[in-house]
């Protein structure tokens, strides 16, 4: 093992990653094509080598959060179809020339800034807001959203060639979600294709997101924006999934130090945590919330060490933590300890841990820091 992976690092496989992909395709209709989302480094996967692996599998299209990210993925991507789903700056309209990259449009004023600061043609997709209330034209009635984006569509600096939403409740479904869902479907469809009838025909029209691709597949989108599920995790845990997914990262660390402690030694800040018996075996881990192994989970946690679950007692640090390892026989300095993934017959997903203090596995990988390496395996 490397020396600098005596602490703490991140195991991606992209073998798994692959295997997601595959099965992920074949929720496909003829009609709808991929798009990776790789906004915020991949979700913390690590863009780089997540994005050679995904054009070895294929894929050409791709979805980021903003400018930055959409000109690094140019650089990995230089024949891929990059699309921007939130806000730039309209001085920067040269910068999405220069680079091909498509925005996302919110509404006709942002568009005529855009087309105001543009020097030839900014390429972009346009934004309904159907329902989820955050960004993109909103009204009333098909119609009237079709009167916004064919003005938006007759800007001479303006390339329009698609319209897209997002949902709200899609990866929740039951009677009324499904009924949200379907509304926001039902809206989007009938813009388009009311712009269609005025012989503005749009080459994209999509709003399949992870969740709606397994829960609410429909083949008039013609792109799939798959991006929790890329990485192996649930939109809702523990929702079922009509495919089978490998989580693509894994958290590792070591033990540094095991000591055996009394009846009534405390451990940790705030001594949280006291000895309920003599004999306990605590071990001193190399990870903390500095590398994105949230606070929030003392006390509430467990990991794997030797094939074991061990629970994690006293309030982590910004740098350690402390396991009860008397029920794993023999654990020593040095030993691998799983924080997410699989040792044995046990296994820890991002998903059961953001379970336990009421978040995502959305913000647990994309929580693990920086100094956190990542560590690519097939």
């Amino acid at each position: 093992m490397k020396p600098y992976l005596k602490r703490a690092w991140a195991e991606i496989s992209l073998g798994a990653l692959e295997s997601n992909i595959r099965n992920i395709s074949g929720l496909l209709s003829d009609n709808t094509e991929l798009m990776a989302v790789i906004k915020a480094d991949a979700y913390g996967h690590g863009e780089d080598d997540i994005l050679k692996k995904l054009r070895q599998c294929g894929v050409k299209y791709f979805a980021v959060s903003n400018l930055d990210e959409a000109i690094s993925v140019r650089k990995h991507c230089p024949d891929g179809e990059i699309l921007i789903l939130g806000y730039t700056p309209p001085e920067y309209a040269h910068e999405l020339e220069e680079h091909n990259i498509i925005q996302g449009v919110l509404s006709y004023d942002y568009a005529l800034e855009l087309n105001e600061q543009a020097l030839r043609k900014v390429r972009c997709h346009i934004k309904i807001d159907t329902g989820m209330g955050r960004i993109g034209l909103k009204f009333n009635s098909p119609c009237e959203c079709a009167d916004e984006a064919e003005k938006i569509t007759a800007l001479e600096k303006l390339e329009a060639e698609g319209l897209y939403t997002h949902y709200a409740v899609a990866d929740t479904p039951d009677e009324d979600c499904n009924s949200y869902t379907e509304k926001q479907t039902d809206f989007i469809i009938k813009t388009y294709d009311e712009l269609k009838s005025r012989g503005i025909s749009l080459k994209h029209l999509h709003f399949l997101n992870s969740a709606a691709l397994c829960h609410h597949n429909n083949s008039r989108s013609t792109l799939a924006r798959a991006g929790i599920i890329m990485y192996g995790l649930y939109p809702n845990y523990p929702v079922p999934l009509p495919i089978e997914l490998k989580p693509v990262m894994s958290l590792k660390a070591v033990v540094s130090q095991v000591k055996e402690i009394h009846k009534g030694d405390s451990l940790s800040y705030g001594r949280t945590y006291c000895a309920p018996c003599d004999g306990i075996k605590a071990a001193t881990v190399t990870v903390g919330y500095a590398d994105g192994y949230s606070r929030l989970l003392s006390g509430k946690a467990q990991v794997i060490v030797r094939g074991k679950r061990c629970p994690v007692i006293g309030r982590i640090c910004m740098d350690q933590l402390m396991l009860d390892v008397t029920g794993a026989d023999g654990v020593q300095e040095g030993d691998i300890v799983t924080l997410i993934g699989r040792d044995g017959d046990e296994e820890i997903t991002a998903d059961e841990l953001a379970s336990l203090y009421g978040t995502i596995g959305y913000e647990i990988v994309c929580g693990i820091s920086k100094r956190v390496p990542r560590i690519y395996v097939d």
